[in-house]
């Protein structure tokens, strides 16, 4: 840096500030710094700029399964946003393995993270306490603890069951079934807003259409097909589906197609997340989106917000409100 300082006739703390993206620079000297920082391919020494401002200039992110595309989606808009202020992200997976994710945390922590955000597979909060105790900044997505006040950026997850099953009772379905996740918060409040909707339509609720399955973000569409399979052997069997996820409405799209029936003619499906498949689809499938691109961004305004305060400021809820995406699955003539 003091070369680059040198050879421009800047201070050292211009090229500093350059480096780090801060916006009191113009852009006229912003060129010229980043020009002659390509020409001699200069790379910073992370753990020097470590020592001197006590940060690692690392965020970790913990989700279930990085195989899921709205995880996918969240580590991608959150990357992004903590780039641009210098900031690099590490990803892991716990495979929604409670245990592995309490190892994936430990070791993230070694590394003196700035800030960590997690989608918890555990039911236990006795992790998060002591993060609290160590002064570890932390943010909870898309699943989140009710006796635990905590940062959270999420979605409200009772509207997405009310609104994915209201829209099936919309299209004249009578027979509405539910292919649920394990007990989390997530699982727990979208399978509440299915229950709710069918009551306060008239319809009756049964537990013989409730299907649930414990890995709901790994090995998705293989455990859609076996529950919509069991489903297939109900009597009378559903007419309509909502499934916790689109993994898991796209695998029970499978089954219904391999048992020889039509979509929605026969059975309509809406899955949760927005996720984009619809191009490798035989049948696009309608879905509540979940605003993943929106809630990476937002958790990283929060990480940021946590680590640049001198003092860790009150947690923060953020919760998004759902909507309804509908495409062929659920387009009844």
């Amino acid at each position: 840096m003091k070369d680059i300082a040198q050879d421009l006739g800047l201070s050292v703390v211009t090229v500093s500030k350059v480096l780090r993206n801060h916006p009191d620079i113009g852009e006229e000297t912003r060129q010229r710094v980043l020009t002659r920082v390509k020409e001699l391919d200069y790379q910073p020494n992370v753990l020097a700029r470590s020592l001197v401002t006590g940060r690692s200039y690392l965020v970790g992110l913990v989700v279930p399964g990085l195989l899921h595309p709205f995880f996918a989606e969240i580590a991608r808009a959150l990357s992004i946003v903590i780039r641009e202020k210098g900031y690099s992200l590490i990803v892991s997976s716990s495979e929604e393995d409670p245990e592995l994710e309490r190892q994936e945390i430990r070791q993230l922590l070694a590394r003196q993270l700035d800030a960590l955000v997690i989608a918890s597979s555990g039911t236990s909060i006795e992790q998060f306490k002591r993060m609290e105790l160590q002064k570890q900044p932390y943010i909870l997505i898309d699943r989140e603890f009710p006796e635990l006040v905590a940062n959270f950026v999420g979605i409200d997850d009772e509207a997405a069951g009310r609104i994915a099953t209201e829209h099936l009772i919309n299209i004249g379905c009578r027979r509405v079934a539910h292919i649920g996740g394990h007990q989390n918060s997530t699982g727990i409040r979208r399978f509440e807003g299915y229950r709710k909707a069918l009551l306060s339509h008239g319809l009756p609720f049964s537990d013989d259409y409730v299907v649930t399955r414990m890995n709901v973000d790994t090995e998705s569409t293989e455990q859609g097909a076996e529950a919509m399979r069991q489903l297939l052997q109900r009597n009378p069997r559903p007419d309509g589906v909502f499934c916790h996820n689109d993994p898991l409405a796209i695998g029970a799209m499978r089954a219904i197609l391999d048992a020889g029936l039509r979509i929605p003619e026969d059975i309509a499906i809406i899955g949760c997340g927005n996720l984009h498949y619809d191009d490798c689809l035989r049948v696009g499938l309608s879905s509540i989106d979940q605003h993943s691109e929106q809630i990476g961004q937002l958790t990283a305004e929060i990480v940021l917000s946590l680590i640049e305060s001198k003092e860790l400021p009150a947690p923060r809820t953020v919760i998004l409100e759902p909507s309804l995406v509908v495409r062929g699955s659920t387009k009844k003539s």
